[in-house]
């Protein structure tokens, strides 16, 4: 089986596309899907970056996000069938803990990352809980559903579920490009909310505003963003901030809520040790709310608004397996805006 695959941790050189991993096998409540294309997260090059308590079999293949069709099922996997073509929710729970039995999956005893903690999507063939998968409508787009499941599901959980996003409110989305931020956008949008944005670049002012955005700053054409964001408020500020930079924008962040305003996290890419003042937390009535990916309820409410079309899964570029390293350069360069992805077996 060929498959995007490292022996051990390290910069993008120790990937390696190899062609002789076994297939995977099905456990009882598992499918075998094959994988017509696969979309990259920051996520892997943390994991491929590696930190301390994980551990990983090498050699360990990344990917979270997938679309392709069922080629395999377990004993148990029941209500699918070969052929069907899917995607799947990347969190992966127990069913057995507290939190798993009160649905409550991303906050599971044993929590785990498709391509994290387990083989993932860069791959020919992946083993995948039947129960995360979901159906792909017919003529749905192979590449937009692949780039579509971490961002839609994280995205939801931390804006509808954590969040608690309302019509009438306004939201700030610290980013323009990410895949999370891309959906955050149109979610928050959807919902009523008015949506500032804070761009890294010229270049993508105007596709954040295709996306609904009602305001943007450039960043780089305006590097107090935090004074630009109180003037358009009127010196109120927003109502919520979804900064998923972390330490190089996290105080500006907070400076931008208004009273009882709360900051909305699911990641750090600049860092994870950040100043928080904590005069404006107890001074503004400020919350800071955090989440990792989502449940499977999650994942069954926010995919039908990207199979009709209310919110769309933002595809940058697509890359043959074979050219892994140059989809990796184009995540890692910050100018790509949606969701960079490979073409595994897709004709």
């Amino acid at each position: 089986m060929r498959a995007v695959a490292f022996r051990q941790h390290g910069g993008p050189e120790v990937l390696q596309l190899v062609d002789n991993l076994p297939e995977p096998q099905p456990g009882p409540d598992e499918v075998v899907v094959r994988v017509d294309y696969a979309a990259l997260n920051r996520l892997d090059d943390f994991v491929r970056t590696g930190w301390k308590g994980l551990s990983l079999t090498f050699p360990h293949v990344l990917g979270a996000d997938l679309c392709g069709t069922i080629a395999g099922l377990g004993a148990e996997a029941s209500g699918w069938s070969v052929g069907q073509r899917v995607v799947a929710n990347p969190t992966l729970w127990c069913g057995d803990c507290g939190q798993c039995r009160a649905g409550r999956h991303n906050r599971c005893d044993r929590f785990s990352i498709l391509g994290e903690h387990r083989d993932g999507a860069y791959a020919e063939l992946v083993a995948i809980p039947a129960r995360n998968l979901l159906s792909v409508p017919a003529g749905f787009s192979g590449e937009a559903a692949a780039a579509a499941p971490l961002a839609a599901v994280t995205a939801w959980h931390s804006l509808m579920v954590r969040g608690g996003i309302c019509a009438g409110e306004t939201v700030l989305v610290v980013g323009a490009g990410g895949g999370v931020n891309t959906m955050a956008i149109q979610l928050a949008k959807l919902t009523g909310a008015r949506v500032m944005v804070v761009a890294t670049c010229a270049a993508k002012v105007e596709r954040v505003r295709n996306l609904g955005a009602d305001w943007v700053v450039d960043a780089c054409a305006e590097p107090d963003w935090g004074k630009a964001v109180w003037a358009a408020t009127g010196k109120r500020g927003v109502d919520a901030v979804v900064d998923n930079v972390g330490a190089a924008t996290w105080e500006i962040s907070l400076r931008c809520l208004a009273r009882g305003g709360r900051l909305l996290t699911v990641g750090g890419t600049s860092g994870y040790r950040a100043a928080t003042p904590v005069n404006l937390l107890f001074g503004r009535h400020l919350s800071v709310v955090g989440s990792t990916m989502g449940t499977q309820d999650d994942f069954a409410r926010v995919m039908p608004l990207v199979w009709d079309g209310r919110v769309r899964a933002i595809v940058d570029s697509v890359h043959a397996m074979e050219r892994y390293p140059e989809a990796l350069a184009r995540l890692l360069s910050g100018d790509a805006f949606g969701k960079v992805v490979l073409r595994v077996g897709a004709e």
